[in-house]
């Protein structure tokens, strides 16, 4: 459970997003509580729900890139759902409980990793003497004719090259004398032959002279018939109950292949790990941390609202409002991990509510969702932030994958002023589509230039105004081209 304060919250969301203070301080204040309701008397602690929010504002000016970034920093699962995928039960789509079904899923690979990592320097010991037996298999004794340093698939290595710094180079197997005088570890007991053999290739592995050698290897491949008859809208949890139960009746099997070195080690470190690891253990943690951080961001919640200027024949919205309705208050979902309770996952919804507001959902709905955020649309000014603060700025992007290419370019503070105006005056003129239109102005003026780069490099290019200007003419001048092309 992440301990920042909502000051410290909000001062890491100011790193990706530009501006709505007023939704940060909102989504701040809801993480700190959730670490507040954690130093509590376990009997006052399961009496406090999470406060769900309803974020308002138009596409495009970060409601969900805020609930993203609040998830990642308190490494909670988090998912993102679009509630018009969901259908009332009885009609065919997914049902409701199957957002609760993938967040577990998500935190089960969340807290794997986070086990995998705690192991990974154990499981990477193993993983190497798995290796250099595969390399030079040590458990059963060598024939008498087989030369010191052979591995399995015939490979020898010169080990020679340990010690002055050369190359490994694999040698074709040798039979006679003289092959044998060559290598001084030939001789001696066979237990220390095979010992001295092994800590060379150590040497040689460490110093990564064996990557790019190839070694054969079993690995594990799922058996049994893959089941997707089953996998359609509304039953996708009975698909993955039949595909388990085919994996026990019908166990894995292993198959031999060749690959590298480098590969051949990090499967089995994955393997290794694998086995390290306690399972049940991650299934307990991962659904406490489901069930205790989980986040759930419900987008588009505003098209399944019953508006006056949204009735039609079309599936009862309200049906599905009725059915999103216990999993927000809290209700026992079965998972193939187990139950999991939804009382204390954070919902946040999120819509731009055009034609519709949060006053037109079923009223039990809107009591669960007590805290209202309104986000405001994006200006020139907010376009020129986007376009130079954040981290992930995407001047910094097209500036890093440009640069790939051996091409170095830089923009001038007018030529990002000229985009942010022109943002600014495509979205009032068409569909606002906020700091997205960022990106189709940024692709327009770049075309040319990601095209030609290959053959560019080494070249500087100072992308000012009048670069602007002319890269955008042509839409400038017809807005009905500039309807199709931005």
């Amino acid at each position: 459970m992440s301990n920042l304060t909502p000051r410290e919250i909000v001062s890491e969301l100011d790193k990706y997003i530009v501006g709505q203070n007023a939704a940060k301080r909102m989504v701040a204040v809801a993480m700190r509580n959730r670490w507040r309701r954690q130093q509590l008397d376990p009997a006052l602690r399961d009496e406090i729900a999470p406060k769900n929010i309803i974020m308002m504002g138009p596409t495009g000016v970060g409601k969900t890139e805020i609930a993203r970034r609040l998830a990642r920093l308190s490494a909670s699962p988090f998912i993102k759902v679009e509630a018009t995928k969901f259908t009332e039960v009885g009609y065919v789509g997914r049902d409701v409980e199957s957002m609760v079904r993938d967040l577990m899923e998500i935190g089960i690979a969340l807290v794997r990793a986070e086990e995998n990592e705690k192991v990974r320097v154990k499981a990477e010991a193993r993983a190497e003497e798995r290796l250099l037996d595969l390399l030079l298999p040590g458990g059963t004794p060598q024939p008498a004719s087989t030369p010191p340093g052979q591995g399995m698939g015939g490979l020898t290595f010169d080990l020679s090259a340990s010690h002055s710094g050369g190359q490994a180079i694999p040698q074709p197997p040798a039979q006679s004398d003289a092959s044998h005088a060559s290598h001084p570890t030939g001789t001696g007991s066979a237990p220390d032959s095979r010992s001295s053999t092994r800590e060379k290739l150590r040497t040689l592995w460490h110093g990564g002279k064996l990557d790019d050698r190839e070694v054969d290897m079993e690995v594990e491949e799922s058996g049994g018939p893959q089941v997707g008859v089953l996998s359609m809208p509304g039953l996708e949890d009975v698909g993955s109950q039949v595909r388990d139960m085919f994996s026990k009746v019908f166990p894995s099997r292993r198959k031999r292949r060749r690959m590298k070195v480098r590969d051949a080690f990090n499967l089995l470190t994955q393997e290794e790990a694998d086995r390290l690891i306690d399972h049940d253990r991650v299934s307990d943690l991962a659904r406490e941390r489901v069930e205790q951080t989980g986040i759930i961001f419900i987008d588009e919640i505003d098209k399944i609202a019953s508006g006056s200027a949204q009735k039609s024949s079309d599936v009862s919205r309200e049906g599905v409002q009725r059915d999103l309705l216990p999993i927000v208050e809290g209700s026992v979902v079965n998972t193939k991990y187990g139950m999991v309770r939804t009382d204390h996952i954070l919902f946040i919804a999120a819509g731009a509510f055009h034609f519709s507001k949060p006053s037109d959902l079923i009223p039990e709905l809107q009591g669960r969702f007590p805290l209202r955020a309104e986000l405001s649309a994006l200006g020139k000014d907010d376009f020129l932030r986007i376009l130079t603060e954040p981290h992930n700025a995407l001047t910094r992007q097209y500036t890093a994958l440009l640069h790939t290419e051996g091409v170095h370019i830089e923009f001038t503070d007018d030529a990002l002023r000229e985009i942010a105006a022109f943002a600014e005056e495509t979205n009032a003129q068409t569909e606002n589509i906020g700091a997205r239109r960022l990106y189709t102005i940024l692709e327009k003026i770049l075309a040319d230039l990601s095209f030609e780069a290959p053959d560019r490099s080494g070249d500087r290019v100072t992308v000012d105004s009048d670069y602007v200007r002319a890269h955008l003419a042509d839409v400038r001048a017809n807005k009905d081209l500039s309807r199709y092309i931005l």
